[in-house]
């Protein structure tokens, strides 16, 4: 069975925690053993593990992924003018694979599970799939 995480983002550039999302799959689906794919099926919008302690992280991530794509670039040809929106994904990644043990996410104690929006505001799905 394939799950549908649906997400309202808020910016043009955004990482939302889904951790407790994917969790509570696990839990009703009373999974103790496996593994969990999270899937963005969006060319503008990646997933990714990183630290959910501090929120500056994020910040610092999005901030740094702009340097280094800027938003307003004269030589890019895509006509929507979002280069920078794929070139996040394609650097980032659409999605991530994590160990489930014990019914829990085999994550660090400083790790969460992020949706990435590098495009918005938007509505987006992505998608989770659990192998047992």
């Amino acid at each position: 069975m394939i799950h549908e995480i649906h997400l309202k983002t808020k910016r043009r550039d955004e990482m939302l925690d889904i951790t407790a999302r994917v969790q509570n799959l696990l839990a009703q689906e009373n999974i103790l053993e496996g593994q969990v794919v999270i899937f963005s099926s969006h060319t503008t919008a990646g997933i990714t593990i990183n630290e959910n302690a501090d929120p500056d992280v994020q910040k610092d991530i999005l901030r740094r992924l702009d340097e280094i794509y800027p938003w307003e670039m004269n030589r890019d040809r895509h006509l929507e003018g979002n280069s920078a929106a794929h070139l996040k994904t394609s650097t980032v990644g659409t999605s991530q694979t994590v160990i489930v043990h014990n019914g829990k996410l085999l994550l660090g104690r400083w790790q969460g599970i992020y949706f990435c929006e590098f495009d918005g505001p938007r509505e987006r799905t992505c998608y989770v799939k659990i192998l047992k």
